[in-house]
């Protein structure tokens, strides 16, 4: 700003220097307006009349002053120069001309007569380039009121937006994992730039998610705990009772509780594994699938404690992780049938671009209220414990995650009887087939039915496809 003004103040000395040059000259020109008439009539008197910080001189055509102001009275000629090239007027600047003092600007005016030509010296005050000590007390007036102006309303500017950054930066360094619901203050609307309410409004928005993700961790931990707990209790138990008699004991029947509590705390553990890397956004091995032939592999393998139903269309495909979709489908199978009265619809179709999934049982079913909290990890409705105490409670949470890995969704929708979810994710175009079948490489070739059955177990949570009992429940 200081920089602006000296700029402007430099300008506008220069512009009133110019004038007052103007001024010189247009005085200069009056001087010589009144002269030339008397030259030409012959009525020049010897002494002149003028104004102030002015100096006439008239010189004939031999070079002999005939005329002057007071004073240059009886002083030889004030210069030697006269126009050249046809020129009515020259003008120098002379520190000093003969006859003055001081530095004055002597403009050189030739005069025509029939006997030659006569010159008129014209001497005025010369005009720094400033103009005048007035103009230069103006300029640095100006300047210094516009820079203090100025620098007034930047500071006041500057503490207005300063302010609230200050207040939003003590506040946030005050809060800590014990006062997540504190915020930072909001300036008033008008009583700073909006930038900062705006970041006091984003910052604000910021610690509401953080507190509500830590809401969910610490709830997920408590559940989580207690869901440990509960068989490692229960097995330390049996184990302290039996060693308490061990001749009276049942060792096998012992060690089938204590096992039964191990796959328990197994399949707590490797659901929580699996939230674990869903939450961390592990990539998906994604590959085109055929849906239909998937959920009919799947369905295939499973020993079923209800009759299925199938309603599967062939060439719906998607772009998925097979092992986590055919996981989210044994999660919804395992639901059902812990719930079922004697029957398992299972139904995959294309719907408008996206690949559709459903399972209905034709149990008592999920109330409204519920459809949602039966989502939710360690949620456990009053009739899945009733039906089976031994479920971690994250089969649903842990397929409403696949689904939504897959830019998909999972909810229960309305039926007439029973429970109906429905899974949806993209659907991508089929692969044309290719009538010549490609040869297979050893790692291609089927894998046996006994070892790939133990691998769907261990990708299953660790359960075993013939106790039921050991399943995620989900209501």
């Amino acid at each position: 700003m200081a920089l602006m003004c000296l700029g402007l103040s430099l300008l506008f000395l220069m512009y009133v220097g110019g004038k007052e040059d103007d001024n010189a000259l247009h005085q200069g020109l009056m001087a010589w307006s009144k002269v030339e008439p008397q030259i030409r009539q012959g009525t020049l008197p010897s002494l002149l009349p003028h104004d102030d910080d002015e100096a006439i001189q008239v010189l004939d055509a031999n070079g002999t002053v005939v005329a002057a102001t007071s004073q240059l009275t009886g002083a030889p000629p004030m210069v030697s120069f006269h126009p050249t090239n046809e020129k009515l007027s020259t003008t120098q600047v002379l520190c000093p001309p003969a006859g003055l003092s001081g530095c004055k600007t002597v403009t050189s005016i030739n005069v025509y007569q029939p006997d030659g030509i006569w010159s008129m010296h014209v001497a005025t005050p010369t005009v720094p380039w400033y103009g005048t000590t007035t103009a230069v007390f103006l300029a640095v007036g100006t300047s210094l009121l516009v820079t203090t102006a100025v620098s007034c309303w930047v500071f006041r500017d500057i503490s207005k937006a300063v302010a609230p950054v200050t207040a939003i930066q003590r506040q946030l360094a005050d809060i800590s994992a014990a006062q997540l619901e504190r915020r930072v203050p909001v300036p008033v609307p008008y009583n700073t730039y909006e930038e900062v309410r705006v970041l006091a409004e984003t910052v604000n928005g910021t610690l509401d998610r953080l507190e509500a993700a830590y809401e969910r961790l610490r709830r997920f931990t408590s559940d989580a705990s207690h869901d440990l707990r509960s068989p490692i209790t229960a097995m330390r138990l049996q184990l302290d009772e039996a060693l308490t008699y061990p001749q009276d004991a049942d060792w096998p029947k012992v060690a089938t509780a204590v096992l039964a509590g191990v796959d328990r705390l197994q399949a707590i553990v490797t659901d929580l594994l699996t939230l674990a890397k869903l939450d961390a956004g592990a990539p998906l091995s994604g590959e085109p699938t055929d849906l239909g032939a998937l959920a009919a592999a799947e369905l295939d393998q499973r020993a079923h404690g209800a009759k299925i139903v199938r309603r599967i269309e062939e060439g719906v495909c998607v772009d998925c992780d097979r092992l986590r979709i055919s996981r989210v489908l044994v999660n919804l199978l395992d639901n059902a049938e812990r719930h079922t009265a004697s029957q398992i619809s299972v139904t995959v179709r294309a719907e408008n671009g996206t690949a559709v999934m459903e399972v209905l049982d034709d149990g008592d079913g999920v109330a409204v209220a519920d459809r949602e909290r039966v989502f939710e990890r360690f949620t456990r409705l009053d009739a899945a414990r009733d039906r089976d105490s031994g479920g971690t409670g994250l089969g649903l949470a842990i397929a409403r995650e696949i689904a939504q890995a897959h830019a998909g969704t999972l909810t229960i929708e309305d039926s007439d009887r029973g429970a109906r979810f429905v899974l949806r994710i993209p659907q991508c175009p089929p692969r044309a087939r290719t009538t010549e079948a490609p040869q297979e490489s050893p790692a291609e070739r089927p894998i046996p039915r006994r070892r790939l059955e133990r691998l769907t177990a261990i990708v299953m949570n660790g359960r075993r496809q013939v106790a039921p009992h050991e399943t995620n429940p989900a209501r």
